[in-house]
């Protein structure tokens, strides 16, 4: 496997960022590494990639150990980190050969050319970086991540401030990778993870709260989630009182979204209770559950 990480505790003087962490990442595979604001992503990626030790623990990649050879895992990992560091006062590709050279890349200029192609800055290349839009920056982080062609690639947040058509183009970048690569990646974007990932790792207050595939995950947490629409407004408390009914929310005027964890089906049960007020249905459809439900779910 390219990632082991084996009891990872990470302390901030006495906060605990990370709890006896343990997951692995197999080689060719796209993981996503998902969690809220706070729940320690960015501090295991910094830990994977030997930016910061961990307080107790261990992490091996592809084979090396961060602790022992950390200049083997470094030269193995490509890391786009969350906040892009870029020199602004330096040309794309001017910046593209240093960072090759830092990595005693062969034929450079070669190199550049190819990923500036790959990542799309034909356009933009001979720019200083600081000229550049903010999705034209991430693009250049990309291509900085993969000058030396790594095996991991670790991106953290790699799609920020890209409009959608660069958002297309650089999801089809990560799945074309993820066949020669291992790629790990953390993003807020759910519909991202459902359309680029192989498995999601969920991490919630320092801890792992999930670790299957987007399908297994949605299958396991089941939820019925029912959208009705009314011809008049009938009282929430009514629909609650159906049995299953966990949530019921207002999406606008008379309709309603009913979340239930009843196995069987309730659409019966709403268009009976219309039937008794003398309340019409407009429209009752039964929606799949989101990764966005499930997410919701696992870290509230």
């Amino acid at each position: 496997m390219s990632i082991l990480v084996e009891n990872i505790t990470k302390l901030y003087k006495e906060q605990k960022a990370l709890n006896n962490v343990s997951f692995n990442v197999n080689e060719n595979e796209i993981v996503g590494f998902l969690g809220p604001n706070g729940a320690g992503k960015s501090t295991m990626m910094k830990i994977i990639t030997c930016y910061i030790p961990p307080t107790s623990g261990n992490v091996k990649v592809c084979g090396y150990d961060i602790h022992e050879q950390s200049i083997e895992v470094r030269k193995n990992i490509g890391y786009l980190p969350e906040h892009n560091p870029l020199y602004l006062d330096m040309y794309v590709k001017e910046f593209l050969a240093f960072v090759g050279g830092l990595y005693k890349v062969k034929n450079i200029a070669q190199r550049v050319k190819e990923m500036i192609d790959l990542t799309g800055l034909q356009v933009e290349q001979n720019k200083k970086i600081g000229a550049l839009s903010k999705g034209y920056r991430q693009r250049v982080g990309l291509a900085q991540a993969m000058i030396h062609n790594p095996k991991v690639l670790i991106m953290d947040e790699p799609t920020t401030g890209l409009d959608p058509n660069q958002l297309e183009e650089i999801r089809s970048l990560i799945k074309k990778l993820g066949k020669e690569k291992t790629v790990m990646l953390s993003t807020h974007i759910m519909q991202e993870v459902e359309a680029v990932c192989d498995r999601v790792i969920i991490i919630n207050k320092g801890e792992i709260v999930a670790n299957d595939t987007t399908q297994s995950l949605k299958q396991n947490k089941v939820k019925q989630i029912i959208v009705v629409e009314f011809d008049n407004a009938i009282e929430e408390q009514l629909l609650k009182n159906i049995a299953g009914v966990e949530l019921v929310s207002t999406i606008g005027g008379n309709k309603y979204k009913i979340v239930a964890t009843e196995e069987r089906d309730i659409r019966k049960d709403i268009f009976n209770l219309a039937v008794e007020k003398n309340i019409g249905v407009l429209t009752l459809n039964k929606e799949e559950q989101k990764m966005e439900d499930v997410f919701k779910e696992l870290t509230k």
